[in-house]
């Protein structure tokens, strides 16, 4: 939001605070704790389809709402949709924009086609599920027709500040929102698809299971590694950007998020709360006005005991909005990446759900009292659990019902029969998980119907004796009011409209939405009005206002257009018969899919510069006829500063490169391109963009897609242009963090590591049993890959009758034997020597690879 005058720095700007709302509490909690928008999400296409949301019947009177309290409401329509699902979905987008929303918050390539061909100028913000970690990836956003993007969490200050930089230069710049507070995924959005692979349930649905908050093992090189009671290894902790707020103000970022559409309307109102009078406090130390009064006295910051905890947050933050964030929500509060990777820190590994404030230790238990060594305060009523190691099994823990005090320590009692101290043990640690004291606090801020946040609005006082007294008066979103009085000034002989007078009449503004900014008096002269005209004036200031604010947006939206004219048109199927292509990730693996006969070789290693050696292995194969092809792969991320990695692979001269992100589609835009599955291409809109758009030879049809869904890709575009990946271990997490070097090493990152995933194969057991695979590529990035190949060989027959020809196998850490064999059924499945079920019962029995249907079954089958 801009400032009215000129800010000393031009390129600051205040950042919008933009809270979750998963139901109407929480939209107001957002509201009366100061946010500047909400987004929320209805009931279809959203990534949050387990929040309460809102249906499209609540549009009108929420939007009325939001605005009238000059708030902004965005949509979230952030998954992929299917190809069944465009005509449902162009209703939806259509109804969304007559009702006035702000802007929608899109995953889906095709989506963004969609809404730019219904409306010209609907706002779209391209979603975090896009993974836009680059100034390359805003310039793709931006030639969709976004008009900001919300970049990875994974970005930091200073690739953020690079990000500014490069965009800027490129005249490519839009708006950058980040997400400041909540919950932090450990794959990267939009690239994570575990638990589409472990359940069926898709995370680019919205349907997210949440396995990274499960216990895992760590084996290395077959052994169990010890690591005492760390056993949630991918379980970041919550993300809280206080800290560097100034940084982040200082970046440009135009929109700071706090996640939470799950989360109650308490935590909402708190952390809202909190973010709203701290970057206040940043505006008001950087000297940019202030749009925003402060909280109207009356009703007060919330406030509860101050936390004696040693984690301070510096730069003047108090302990007591740390206390206040670590009560919403919290499995341990850190800057997350802003400040730049540290393995050690991000992950704590101890547990993966909700904890609170720590409250300290036990020192003893006597006499049904147990005595704690304080970190921070304690009251009778507050909840409390004690941790003793193990946060998978059922935990102790009450309500406090007596608190004795002795030094720095605290003698607890618990109500009878509340519970099992025989259970709890010296050395146990505490934690605070409920203060009802503050919990009432901040439900005050949000009841009644009264406002309780008020929104600034400046007046300004005109007139001569004879003449009426005009207001101009003005809120901070330009919306402006006159009114002259009913009745004219006279000349006053006792107490004269002065400026104290005139503010103490407008000022008057309880219960309604506005508080007084600023009322300059341009009266020259002693007059006089009756109190009761001005207060009249004042009221109907108010009614115009609000009734200016909730005017719906007016967007332009085309009632003759249909996602149908964006459709690709037909073309003949190709005569080719079926073509395997294999990926393979070490060298040895490719010598055997050569020796085997493939004639298209996918290599993705971890090492790029190893594709030099796979490129004249496949060379020195010439003798064999067609002589194959190679296409080599670059990480699924890039960074700022990282396009000597795509150099590297570029240096291979293979025959053609794998692409995965925006980056490499400018970078390898001279080359031959295959996209590949992490483009997330599920609907023939998206097909069409990057087909046409980028000139790729194929695209690999997106894993999220059943069998259903992807026969309605192929026969909504020309299936040629599609290959569908049919036998692999499913890469489930792709993650900045390191799981190498925060398990086998003691440094923060790849500078100081040693390098442990050069020198150990690491897999993950997980609760039941499965091992999966874990490997780093180049960017020191990691990737779980299912431990259970899956296969969709069943479906085959069916894909190549309607037209598909490419076919690919995955390998991850298979032998050459295993490899040559795997190659072997498929090329007589592809031939149509054997059945899918045939091939699928051999795998399973010979190779005891343990394959499974996988999620292109429309139910997947666990083996």
């Amino acid at each position: 939001m801009k400032s009215d005058r000129p800010s000393p720095q031009l390129s600051l700007q205040r950042p919008e605070l933009l809270a979750p709302a998963g139901n109407w509490d929480c939209a107001k909690a957002a509201v009366e704790n100061g946010a500047d928008a909400i987004y929320f999400g209805l009931d279809r296409f959203n990534a949050r389809m387990r929040a309460e949301n809102f249906t499209e019947a609540d549009l009108p009177q929420l939007m009325t709402f939001l605005h009238r309290r000059g708030v902004k409401g965005y949509v979230t329509v952030n998954t992929l949709i299917f190809p069944k699902e465009l005509a449902e979905a162009q209703q939806y987008l259509r109804t969304i924009i007559a009702a006035g929303v702000d802007a929608v918050i899109v995953q889906d390539v095709g989506i963004c086609r969609l809404i730019r061909h219904l409306s010209p100028d609907f706002p779209i913000h391209a979603s975090t599920q896009m993974t836009i970690t680059s100034a390359a990836g805003v310039e793709f956003a931006k030639s969709l027709g976004c008009q900001l993007v919300v970049l990875a969490r994974e970005c930091s200050l200073k690739e953020i500040n690079k990000i500014q930089q490069q965009i800027a230069l490129q005249e490519t710049s839009l708006p950058l929102e980040v997400f400041v507070h909540g919950a932090l995924c450990v794959a990267y959005s939009g690239q994570c698809l575990t638990s589409e692979a472990l359940g069926g349930r898709s995370a680019n649905r919205g349907e997210c299971a949440q396995a990274c908050r499960m216990p895992y093992e760590l084996i290395a090189d077959g052994q169990v590694v010890n690591l005492s009671d760390r056993k949630y290894l991918l379980s970041p902790q919550d993300l809280a950007g206080l800290d560097v707020l100034p940084d982040l103000v200082k970046s440009g970022v135009t929109c700071l998020k706090i996640e939470g559409r799950l989360k109650a309307p308490e935590y909402v109102a708190n952390v809202t709360r909190v973010y709203r009078q701290a970057l206040d406090g940043v505006m008001e130390k950087l000297e940019i006005p202030n749009p925003l009064t402060p909280f109207p006295t009356s009703v007060g910051g919330i406030k509860a005991p101050l936390s004696e905890t040693e984690r301070g947050w510096g730069r003047g933050q108090s302990d007591q909005e740390h206390y206040n964030l670590e009560m919403a929500f919290s499995r341990g509060l850190y800057t997350g990446w802003f400040s730049g990777i540290n393995n050690q820190e991000l992950v704590h590994a101890r547990f993966g759900k909700k904890r609170g404030v720590y409250l300290g230790e036990v020192t003893r238990i006597h006499n049904e009292q147990v005595t704690v060594k304080l970190e921070a305060p304690v009251k009778p009523g507050d909840g409390i659990v004690f941790d003793c190691g193990h946060p998978e099994a059922k935990e102790e823990g009450g309500r406090v019902y007596a608190v004795v005090f002795k030094g720095k320590e605290a003698m607890l009692t618990f109500g009878r029969n509340d519970l099992n101290l025989r259970r709890v043990h010296i050395g146990d640690r505490i934690w605070k998980t409920s203060d009802p004291e503050l919990d009432k606090q901040v439900r005050q801020s949000f009841a009644g119907e009264n406002p309780q946040f008020q929104r600034p609005i400046n007046v300004e006082i005109y007139g001569e004796v004879g003449q009426p007294l005009i207001a101009i008066a003005r809120d901070r979103l330009g919306n402006i009011v006159q009114l002259e009085s009913a009745i004219s000034l006279v000349e006053a002989h006792t107490k004269p409209l002065d400026t104290d007078r005139l503010q103490e009449q407008f000022g008057r503004l309880g219960n309604t939405p506005f508080c007084l900014g600023t009322l300059t008096n341009h009266l020259s002269g002693n007059f006089m009005l009756p109190v009761s005209e001005l207060n009249r004036m004042r009221r109907e200031i108010v009614v115009q206002l609000e009734e200016l604010r909730s005017q719906s947006k007016r967007w332009q939206l085309h009632s003759d257009v249909s996602f149908q004219d964006l459709l690709p048109s037909s073309s003949p199927s190709s005569p080719l018969s079926p073509s395997l292509i294999v990926l393979v990730r070490n060298l040895k693996q490719l010598q055997a899919a050569l020796k085997a006969g493939v004639e298209t070789l996918y290599c993705e290693f971890e090492d790029p510069r190893t594709y030099r050696e796979a490129v004249q292995l496949v060379r020195q194969a010439g003798q064999q006829s067609p002589v194959p092809t190679i296409w080599v792969a670059p990480p699924r991320i890039t960074k700022p500063g990282e396009n000597w990695i795509l150099q590297q692979v570029r240096a291979s001269e293979a025959d053609g490169y794998l692409i995965r992100n925006y980056d490499q589609l400018q970078f390898f835009a001279a080359d031959r391109c295959i996209g590949d599955f992490s483009l997330n291409v599920a609907n023939p809109l998206t097909a069409d963009y990057f087909q046409q758009r980028f000139g790729l030879e194929r695209l690999t049809a997106s894993y999220d897609l059943n069998i259903n869904q992807l026969e309605d890709l192929l026969t909504s575009s020309p299936p040629q242009w599609f290959e569908v990946t049919i036998h692999q271990h499913i890469p489930m997490f792709h993650m900045e963090h390191c799981v190498f070097c925060a398990f086998l090493s003691t440094g923060t990152d790849y500078t100081n590591c040693g390098r442990p995933c050069e020198k150990q194969e690491v897999k993950l057991k997980d609760r039941v049993g499965s091992e999966h695979v874990l490997k780093a590529d180049v960017g020191c990035r990691n990737t779980v890959f299912n431990g259970t190949a899956q296969t969709g060989a069943e479906y085959v027959q069916r894909l190549i009758e309607l037209g598909l020809r490419n076919f690919r196998i995955e390998f991850v850490n298979e032998t050459p034997e295993q490899v040559s064999k795997t190659i072997h059924f498929y090329s007589q499945l592809l031939q149509g020597e054997i059945t899918g079920s045939q091939l699928w019962r051999e795998l399973k029995l010979q190779n005891q690879l343990g394959v499974t249907r996988g999620p292109m079954g429309v139910s997947a089958l666990r083996s």
